[in-house]
């Protein structure tokens, strides 16, 4: 799979709902492109993510990876070329190493294997918090990671999609729980690493999506607006208010 995503005249709606969480929904993403999506809670964002991952099953014919329908490619095919960073990371009570490396074939013993995991790390902007810790990538994290702070979390789990080198990045919210400053080195260094692979980044953020090759703006599960920042900007839409309201933040 090299990555290459397409909706067309996506619609999914829950059992028992009222309403479609999404409606009419269409995007090209070529391989090796980012996709960004924002919107308000409840606009369709998370639905989106997981008819990806087939976590949903979405219709027939409107979802494919490669030209190809998703329903139509094997289920573990299809997630084997994907690595997801939730907004609530899973770690398990294992080693800051261990949790990174997991989903990863490869023994935490040897050093090629540290080495991978350090830089795994930097990329994700944890190697400094991890010199810090009592015995760097060999500190016990406990269950569901409970001896750290809700951005190590998910710095711990992007590191980990990282690793896998997967073509498709999906990051769901993934930056939510760390500050301004860390979000700006995470995203500079993530540059690179989205060269080689097609990203899909859900956010509430601005600063989080504007580098995007396409950024979809949802509501209530409709494309209102779709564009570049700097396109979405001009046309002084929702997505401008998104803009405006940031930058008032940053400045207050």
């Amino acid at each position: 799979i090299r990555g290459a995503i397409e909706a067309r005249h996506l619609r999914f709606r829950y059992p028992d709902a009222d309403a479609d969480a999404l409606q009419d929904v269409s995007f090209t993403v070529a391989a090796g492109q980012t996709l960004a999506v924002v919107g308000a809670t409840g606009s369709g964002k998370s639905t989106l993510m997981q008819l990806l991952t087939r976590l949903r099953e979405p219709p027939p014919g409107t979802l494919f990876v490669d030209d190809v329908d998703v329903l139509d490619r094997p289920l573990a095919e299809l997630r084997a070329a994907m690595a997801v960073v939730p907004q609530e990371a899973f770690l398990f009570s294992d080693t800051v190493g261990g949790n990174i490396l997991f989903g990863a074939d490869a023994d935490w013993g040897s050093d090629d294997t540290r080495s991978l995991v350090a830089r795994a790390a930097e990329g994700a902007v944890l190697g400094d918090d991890v010199s810090g810790f009592a015995d760097a990538y060999d500190t016990v994290v406990g269950e569901r990671g409970v001896t750290l702070s809700g951005g190590q979390k998910q710095r711990v789990a992007l590191a980990r999609a990282i690793l896998t080198g997967r073509p498709i990045l999906l990051l769901d919210d993934t930056m939510s729980a760390v500050d301004t400053a860390t979000e700006t080195a995470i995203l500079q260094r993530l540059r690179d690493i989205r060269r080689s692979r097609t990203c899909v980044i859900v956010a509430h953020r601005i600063s989080a999506v504007r580098d995007a090759d396409l950024i979809l703006v949802l509501d209530a599960g409709r494309v209102v607006e779709r564009g570049t920042h700097e396109s979405l900007v001009a046309e002084n839409g929702r997505y401008a208010d998104l803009h405006c309201r940031k930058l008032l933040e940053e400045e207050l």
